[in-house]
């Protein structure tokens, strides 16, 4: 562990008072890393994780004072910079994953719902994470303010980022001139979702686009991309078609960048029942990229399913009632760190909640979970 994950988070500033040091930072981080992994939800349960295996931490910390206890981690959760834990937790992916750069991006928030404190007036924690499908990792991460939403932390997270020659997919809250010119000036490019809160701006695309489907693109030029999948008892059908003709569009709304539209139908058939959905989006891509741009909105929603679904279903987060100081908001990167580490771990042929209760079993197995 001192030679993988901790020669990353070494350089986290410690704010305790130095003659409250009984135990190292390390230490104390090194056994709540492992107790994530291993299925600990709370500040007990970590403590309850680090006596259980005492003998075996010993092996590679110095636990000067033993096992700290559960009040001692949830203090100093609650005090560490999330900043700085961020800042640690990118030079890790970075040395575990390689460059942000290049990549498919998909940016999404997810609140931690049971954070709300009504006695003291605090809101839910709401976090926005940069999500990659191809290798499954966090690339960053930021809070919400209080009483803001995900429009002034998206800029803040893509500063995080190396977005050369990256493609970013943000859904319609993020749909933004300033966050498109952000991408933009990082050399990257943009996919954003176009719905009621762009009023003017979706209604002229959906007007122009469902013209043109229903009169198969007459005169224009346009491109499009088909795919259907068969599984589970459905077969999915999904059609996206673009075009690069967007100079009316830009004279009205000076978009930057703006260099396609596309509209994207899903149709999804369960027996004799049929459903159909059509989304709309503005890109900085050329307008004959249908494919690329229907990976991108496809892989988006991987997001809810490999990050969100599993910190929810496999690791409780939506139930965790941690919201003192940052404790909340640093818990939270501790759960993102495990799940990465777990994602990246193949050899095993199961799921996140089957790999965490074999690292709690086998102490083998968790030491090739971290990598060690």
């Amino acid at each position: 562990m001192a030679t993988s994950i901790w020669e990353h988070f070494s350089i986290l500033p410690d704010p305790r008072v130095e003659r409250t040091k009984l135990h190292k930072l390390e230490d104390i981080l090194t056994i709540a890393i492992c107790a994530v992994i291993c299925g600990a939800e709370t500040w007990v349960d970590i403590a309850d994780f680090g006596r259980a295996k005492e003998a075996w931490l010993r092996t590679f910390l110095e636990l000067p004072h033993g096992i700290p206890s559960h009040d001692t981690f949830g203090r100093l959760f609650a005090v560490l910079d999330p900043r700085g834990f961020e800042r640690c937790f990118q030079s890790w992916i970075a040395a575990l994953a390689g460059s942000s750069a290049g990549k498919l991006i998909a940016i999404d928030g997810k609140t931690i719902r049971r954070s709300l404190d009504r006695a003291s007036g605090k809101a839910a924690i709401h976090m926005v994470t940069a999500w990659v499908h191809e290798n499954h990792v966090a690339f960053g991460q930021v809070r919400t303010e209080d009483k803001s939403n995900e429009i002034t932390a998206i800029p803040q997270l893509l500063e995080m980022l190396n977005l050369e020659a990256a493609t970013i997919t943000i859904d319609a809250m993020g749909c933004q001139k300033d966050i498109a010119q952000k991408v933009l000036d990082k050399d990257g490019q943009y996919v954003l979702a176009v719905k009621g809160n762009q009023e003017t701006l979706y209604e002229d695309i959906r007007l122009f686009l469902d013209d043109a489907i229903e009169n198969g693109f007459c005169g224009i030029q346009h491109d499009l991309y088909e795919q259907t999948e068969k599984g589970h008892g459905r077969i999915e059908t999904r059609r996206c078609w673009t075009t690069g003709q967007t100079e009316w569009l830009g004279q009205r709304h000076d978009w930057p960048g703006l260099r396609s539209i596309a509209a994207v139908d899903c149709r999804r058939q369960i027996g004799d029942e049929v459903s159909t959905e059509r989304r709309y989006f503005i890109s900085s891509l050329p307008g004959r990229t249908a494919q690329r741009i229907a990976v991108a909105v496809r892989n988006h929603w991987c997001v809810e399913n490999e990050l969100h679904w599993s910190l929810d279903v496999c690791f409780g987060e939506d139930q965790s009632r941690v919201r003192i100081g940052n404790a909340a908001e640093n818990l939270s990167r501790v759960r993102r760190l495990a799940l990465t580490l777990l994602k990246q771990e193949t050899t095993a042929k199961v799921g996140i909640k089957a790999k965490r209760l074999m690292a709690g079993w086998n102490e083998n197995y968790l030491l090739k979970v971290l990598k060690i």
